[in-house]
Parts: C-alpha cells; structure tokens; sequence
C-alpha cells in the first residue's frame, strides 16, 4: 500500500458562488502546468474535490510543485481504497503509521456516499479501535490530536489522509486579468509582483534600463527576479526599455527637486503605452507610502496624473521588515540585494521634491519636449520571456 493521490483542498475559491467553476477550471489548468515535469501525474476532480493522481511517482517533488499554485489552501497525501470496510481499516492504520512522532490521534470519517452501510460515528469507532489494536503508545484525543486521520467515503471511492500542508492560499493566477509590474530589482518591486499574483492576477514586466550607467548585470539581475517570480505563477515577458537618453533629458532639462517625480511620469507614459499593445488593464508596482521622495501621497498623487490606469500597490502600507521578510521567505531576497544598480538609484537629486504639484510638474514638462525620446524608448524595447524552466525562453524586440 502506498500514498497514490495529493488532495487539494480550496481555500476563499469555495465563496466564489456561480463563479466557482471559472476558478476550479483555472486552478486545475495551473496544476497541471506545474507538474508538467511528471507527465504520468494527472489532475482529477469530483464533485467538492481535486485531486493529483501520481500514478507511482514519488509524491514529495508533487506536492513541492503544488504547494507554489495559488489557490490552494492546503494539501494531503492521500490513499484511494474501494469502499470496502477492510480495506479502509489498512489504509488508516497504514496513515497513521507514516505519520512521525504520533502519540495522540483522531479519526473523522465523512459519509458522503449515503449508501455505504456503515454509519460515520460507527466507523469512527471500527477505525479508531482497529488503530489502537494494531499500534503501541498511541492513544485517542478529540481535542488536541498529533494527527486527524481523515476518511471521505464517496460515490466512487474512499479516500483517507492524515498530515496536512498549508498552501498558498489565494486566487489562481489567471483569474483576475494581467497587471504590467514595474520591475526596479530592489527588494520591494518582486514581493509586489508575489502578492499580486496571489490575488489571481497573471504578469508582465518592465524594466527601464540605462546603460552604460546600469550594467548588464544589473539587467540579468530582473530577468533572474522575474524567474524567481515563474515559480508561482506563469511564465512572465519581461519589456526592457532603453532609458538612458530619456534619463538624461529629464536631469538636465528639468529642476533638479523636480526630476525624480518627472522621471516617474514618463515610466508611466511608456508603461501605459506597453499595456494597451499587450492588451494589460493595470499597473503594479513596488511603492510603499512614505518610504522615499517619490512614494509620499503627494507624490503619487501627481506621478498618477498622466495615466487613467489602475495602479496596484500590494505593499503600501507595509513597513521594511515585512516586505524583507516576505522577499526572504519566496526566495527573492539574495538576488535583490547584488549590488547592480537600476536607474532610479543612479540619477538620485540631492533635494528631491516631497510634495510636488501637478501645475509645476506640467509647467516644467511643457518647457521641453519629450515625445521624440519616449518613442525612441518604446521603440527600443526588448522583450524577454522567461518560464520556469530556462532563463531565457524567447527574445525579440518590440516595434511599436
């Protein structure tokens, strides 16, 4: 007898009413995407229920996959027996055995199937006495169990667990439409794109890099982030878009407490113009209320002037540690930290506006024009598809 199945079971996807289907639909494609290194190992549903069959395979590096899908509230391994009273009985006791450390456990069975002829307060009584009869030093507790040994008997089969894993929780990615995420390659702007992602939104990237101020290094450094960020999602394009002339207009055409916030609008002028040729409804970025210059209310307030875009900001009201913590725990932290500068760390003003207005941002902007260095920028782009699999799946470049 071994384990020969993972359960998944749904987390807040199981409020989402009428609408249910369109997650379970989305969350199994995820799944199988995800496992697709197995391709013995296959999702199944019933009703309530998703399953992965693992078809002999090893369950550990299963269930490592399925515990980076969003959507999943928790996991289990699990063993499928017919509904047979015997046969239950061997695959709890042999749950149970498989289980560390056990001192203390419960059984809790579930009669889904209402022609089984054993009631569940009866077969919790058969389960339990079978297990104390055939183990040493274990006894019964309702109340504070090491392990619940869990016994679903449906139409089909009965399936008996006993561990469970927590997962992501969340939405499945690809259920709540596609965000472009601002990728500086500091700490905060990846973890913005981790949580977005838990909210079931699908990403693209874009990066503005400067060379020769930042170095190719600095470059590979967000394609590595953006292939960290694979790991919970799909595969990811990355837009890199050619700044340094741009950059260097802005600093020395615009006041010098001025540029950080004028430097921003245009990344949202260009971001704004990559999300209407990618069909993307919404912005992400790494901003956190308060932390620099260019994240205080006022600032947002007149960087977001020049799109009607929605603007997500996962990590607004977080303090430092939290979002290091976050960065450290999805394994984005050491990559973040390389010393490889972007370009909003290299044209750093000593002063820079705080609290700067929309009239003066406007009167400034329309002393010079922009316009042929932002096209020449987005004409510049390079985009990069990166999957879990390899660094670099596909680059060409954009003509806008």
């Amino acid at each position: 007898m071994e384990f020969d199945h993972i359960l998944i079971r749904y987390g807040e996807m199981a409020l989402k009413g009428k609408n249910i289907k369109q997650f379970i639909n989305q969350l199994q494609q995820n799944i199988q995407q995800k496992i697709k290194d197995f391709p013995h190992v296959k999702v199944k549903r019933t009703q309530g229920r998703m399953f992965v069959l693992l078809n002999g395979n090893d369950p550990e590096p299963v269930m490592e996959k399925c515990k980076n899908v969003f959507g999943i509230h928790s996991l289990s391994l699990a063993i499928k027996v017919e509904n047979d009273v015997d046969k239950i009985k061997d695959a709890a006791l042999y749950a149970l055995k498989n289980e560390d450390n056990v001192k203390k456990f419960k059984v809790t069975v579930k009669r889904i199937n209402k022609d089984f002829p054993v009631r569940s307060q009866e077969m919790n009584q058969i389960l339990g006495g079978h297990l104390l009869t055939n183990t040493n030093d274990i006894t019964v507790d309702v109340h504070q169990p090491d392990v619940e040994i869990k016994v679903e008997i449906r139409k089909e089969a009965t399936y008996i667990t006993s561990g469970i894993v927590p997962g992501l929780g969340g939405l499945p990615v690809g259920t709540s439409g596609k965000s472009l995420l601002l990728l500086s390659g500091g700490i905060d702007s990846p973890v913005a794109g981790f949580l977005a992602m838990k909210r079931g939104v699908e990403l693209e990237a874009i990066h503005f890099h400067s060379p020769p101020y930042t170095s190719e290094r600095a470059k590979q450094k967000v394609l590595d982030l953006t292939k960290q960020l694979t790991k919970f999602g799909k595969s990811i394009k990355v837009h890199i878009v050619p700044f340094t002339k741009l950059q260097q207009e802005i600093f020395r055409e615009m006041p010098d407490a001025y540029a950080m916030t004028i430097m921003r609008r245009m990344m949202f002028r260009i971001s704004e113009r990559v999300c209407e040729k990618e069909g993307i409804l919404s912005l992400a970025s790494g901003e956190n209320l308060g932390q620099v210059a260019s994240q205080t209310m006022q600032s947002m307030h007149t960087i977001n002037e020049v799109t009607n875009y929605p603007i997500i900001r996962p990590l607004i009201t977080m303090d430092k540690q939290e979002v290091i913590e976050i960065s450290q725990r999805i394994g984005t932290y050491q990559t973040s930290i390389l010393p490889y500068e972007d370009c909003c760390t290299i044209f750093v003003p000593k002063s820079p506006k705080t609290k700067p207005k929309r009239d003066r941002v406007n009167y400034y902007e329309s002393t010079y024009n922009f316009s042929e260095s932002i096209q020449e920028a987005i004409d510049g782009i390079e985009t990069i598809k990166i999957t879990d699999k390899k660094n670099l799946d596909e680059s060409f470049s954009d003509l806008f």
